[in-house]
C-alpha cells in the first residue's frame, strides 16, 4: 500500500504531480480521497452506518470511521472511489446514486504521519441493512449503526 502512486495538489487542489502514499504521508503532500457515508430511515429514524477499523490497519486500527473511504490513485477519477465502496462493503453502488457533498479538506499531524486529503464526500441513502455488507476483514472488521441525531449531536 505504501507504494500506492497518488496525485498530488497544491493547497488550492492544482494538480502538481504524483508521488507514493508513503511520500505523501512523509512530506505532508495534499492528495484526495473519497469518503461514502451511509444512511438508512427506519420508522422516522435516520441511521448512519460507521465502519470498524480492522486492526490490522497501520493508521486507526479499531476506531469507527466512514462507512468506505480510501485514497484515489494517481490513473483514477473520483468516479472511479466506488472501488472502496465495493471492496470495503461488499456493496456495488454506481456513482450516480451517490449524493455529492463537497470537497472537505483535512490536515492531521501525529507522529510520522501527516496527512493532508482533499476527500470527496457522498451521501449513500438506501435501505442497507446488516445482512447486506460483506466486509473485507484487512479493512473493515464490523459495522455499527447510529442515529443520525445522535452523531450529529456529538460530532
Amino acid at each position: 500500500m505504501e507504494s500506492e502512486r497518488l496525485k498530488i495538489f497544491d493547497e488550492d487542489g492544482n494538480p502538481i504531480g504524483v508521488a507514493t502514499r508513503e511520500e505523501v504521508h512523509a512530506r505532508g503532500l495534499w492528495h484526495e480521497t473519497f469518503h461514502c457515508w451511509f444512511m438508512t430511515k427506519e420508522d422516522d429514524t435516520h441511521y448512519l452506518y460507521l465502519q470498524i477499523r480492522s486492526e490490522q490497519k497501520k493508521d486507526y486500527p479499531n476506531l469507527l470511521d466512514i462507512t468506505a473511504a480510501g485514497h484515489l490513485l494517481a490513473n483514477e477519477t473520483v468516479q472511479d472511489g466506488v472501488r472502496e465502496v465495493c471492496e470495503e462493503t461488499g456493496i456495488a453502488v454506481s456513482f450516480e446514486v451517490l449524493k455529492p457533498l463537497g470537497i472537505m479538506k483535512y490536515s492531521v499531524t501525529r507522529e510520522k504521519l501527516i496527512d493532508q486529503e482533499r476527500a470527496h464526500v457522498f451521501l449513500y441513502q438506501d435501505g442497507i441493512t446488516f445482512t447486506d455488507f460483506r466486509l473485507q476483514r484487512e479493512e473493515v472488521a464490523g459495522m455499527v449503526r447510529v442515529r443520525f441525531a445522535d452523531f450529529y449531536m456529538f460530532s
